[in-house]
């Protein structure tokens, strides 16, 4: 069958805001930048240090202020919706991976623009993954993240472990993010090549398209990356 969040108003999460700033109204000086990792304790306050005040993501400083970006505690939560994501053209690998998973993760193989990509995001209040930092920015997105490395195995290490979601892998249909369901051999004998008939008997069926699955050559190699999964991240159901 087949975060380091923060830097940017999106990479943040929501327009709400998912990681905090605070403003100290009195001292001029620079934005600090976000770092990756765990956060440091923040420095002890004298008792007449000016006071701080959380902002949302979206604020700017005015002359004089300074901003205090924190790191965004992992996993990091996204409210307002159930955890799903919207993966751009250039993301199919960790897509399927996602998927093998049992993670909701709707892709498009087809570049459809970034405003067609912002805007699907909004309507199905789904996180947007990408690596373009153009998309991120754009206002109609409901969420997104910057995927860092351009590795299949480092990207979906990074996601699973920013976003914590559920694992439920063999559920998804690898090529179109439908649910899997069982299959009788009987009911699905026209869809198969001799081969594969006479040597498989337990198969799988997507209900949205209709793609057949079997544990054939490739089982291996995918059982090992959903084993790998498990065992780092947890909170699997398996089948």
């Amino acid at each position: 069958m087949g975060a380091e969040l923060g830097e940017d108003r999106q990479e943040v999460g929501l327009q709400a805001g998912v990681a905090r700033f605070e403003i100290d109204d009195l001292h001029a000086g620079t934005v600090p930048q976000p770092l990756r990792g765990e956060p440091a304790p923040p420095p002890p306050l004298s008792p007449d240090a000016p006071a701080r005040r959380p902002v949302e993501a979206s604020y700017v400083p005015s002359a004089g202020e300074t901003v205090e970006v924190e790191d965004v505690t992992r996993p990091q939560r996204v409210p307002g919706a159930p955890l799903r994501f919207l993966l751009d053209v250039h993301l199919g690998t960790l897509a399927r991976r996602l998927r093998l998973l049992g993670v909701d993760a709707a892709y498009e193989s087809e570049d459809i623009g970034d405003p067609a990509l912002a805007a699907l995001s909004a309507r199905e209040r789904r996180v947007m993954l990408s690596r373009d930092r153009g998309l991120l920015r754009r206002r109609e997105l409901w969420a997104g993240a910057y995927v860092y490395s351009d590795r299949p195995d480092e990207q979906l290490r990074d996601v699973l472990e920013r976003f914590a979601p559920p694992l439920a892998p063999w559920t998804r249909c690898t090529a179109c993010n439908g649910e899997l369901s069982g299959a009788d051999k009987d009911a699905v004998r026209e869809r198969l090549e001799q081969g594969t008939e006479k040597t498989y008997d337990v198969f799988a069926q997507c209900v949205a398209c209709e793609r057949v699955y079997w544990r054939g050559a490739h089982h291996a190699r995918l059982e090992a990356i959903v084993t790998d999964a498990v065992r780092e991240f947890g909170g699997a159901t398996t089948r």
